[in-house]
């Protein structure tokens, strides 16, 4: 189940409601993650924003995906792709990594419950898991 990003609009009322400044950067920002499926880099976004607002700094990119990430709106994700991704995607889901172009996509996976370690733990609680596959996209599959 994808609960992808709230509006623009939306975002903008919860920054204001929780003190933090909304400015036209952040709201560009806000546009370019609202349905985005991409798994965005911090440096990706800031290439996208700069092509529409030359004057947005990468400190401005950063600054509003931590504070979104703060909020609960987006995920930050270390996949191992090389840079942290940011998905708008909240809901429980997984993802594909495509070794070869580093694509990302969410995945979901039935009986992920199965997959937690039974037996005595020590005490520790598992609290949620996050399932990683990788492999090669279509894309980059070798044709035969």
């Amino acid at each position: 189940m994808v609960r992808p990003v709230r509006s623009p609009n939306e975002l903008s009322e919860a920054f204001r409601e929780r003190g933090l400044r909304v400015t036209p950067q952040r709201q560009l920002l806000f546009r370019l993650l609202h349905g985005n499926e991409q798994h965005p880099t911090a440096e990706g976004l800031f290439a996208l924003a700069s092509d529409q607002m030359p004057g947005i700094s990468l400190r401005t990119v950063y600054q509003t995906l931590s504070d979104l990430t703060d909020l609960g709106e987006i995920q930050s994700l270390d996949l191992g792709t090389g840079s942290s991704r940011f998905d708008p995607n909240v809901a429980d889901h997984h993802h594909l990594v495509c070794e070869a172009c580093g694509q990302v996509r969410d995945v979901q996976v039935a009986a992920i419950g199965s997959l937690v370690p039974s037996g005595d733990l020590d005490g520790f609680r598992v609290g949620q898991a996050h399932v990683v596959f990788r492999g090669r996209c279509a894309a980059c599959l070798p044709t035969t």
